[in-house]
């Protein structure tokens, strides 16, 4: 039932993903946007063939590539429960918007962003990246300051290494 749960977040994660893209192309034309709240955010439309600000655009195999080796560590990991429950929730954030995204480098060749922060000077970004990039975060404040066990592990590891 657990992995149920997990992989139903993940869905979750990928339908508002999807929705909310298929929305702003339908309704916003390429370039374009809606002020949604001011001095807030807004949205527009616009077509990323890279990653974060426009980082390696147009490298559309190696993002295929790297987000298949993602989700082949992430299957690795849940059948041989390398790490504890935690992070599984934390690993389906961040899955769901991996495939958010990758499907959208498989149907079009480039990812719809559509939000752009307007009180500081930030990359345009979708719904995906923010559970890429909260689950991210996440994961490094867990393993660094919750993992009590990881750590114990890690400990015993290289006491008996010494």
């Amino acid at each position: 039932m657990f992995y149920v749960l997990l992989a139903a977040v993940a869905a979750v994660i990928v339908i508002l993903d999807q929705v909310s893209k298929a929305l702003v192309v339908a309704n916003i034309p390429l370039d374009g946007y809606v002020e949604a709240i001011p001095g807030l955010f807004h949205l527009t439309y616009i077509r990323n063939t890279g990653a974060a600000f426009s980082m390696l655009e147009g490298q559309r195999i190696f993002f295929l590539v790297i987000t298949a080796v993602f989700l082949g560590g992430v299957i690795y990991c849940i059948v041989k429960k390398v790490f504890a429950r935690p992070y599984f929730w934390i690993f389906a954030a961040i899955t769901g918007g991996a495939i958010g995204n990758l499907i959208d480098r498989i149907r079009f060749g480039y990812v719809v962003d559509m939000i752009a922060v307007d009180f500081i000077d930030f990359a345009i970004f979708n719904v995906a990246d923010i559970f890429i990039t909260c689950g991210a975060v996440v994961l490094v404040v867990y393993a660094l300051f919750f993992d009590r066990e990881g750590k114990q592990k890690k400990e015993q590891t290289d006491e008996g290494t010494v």
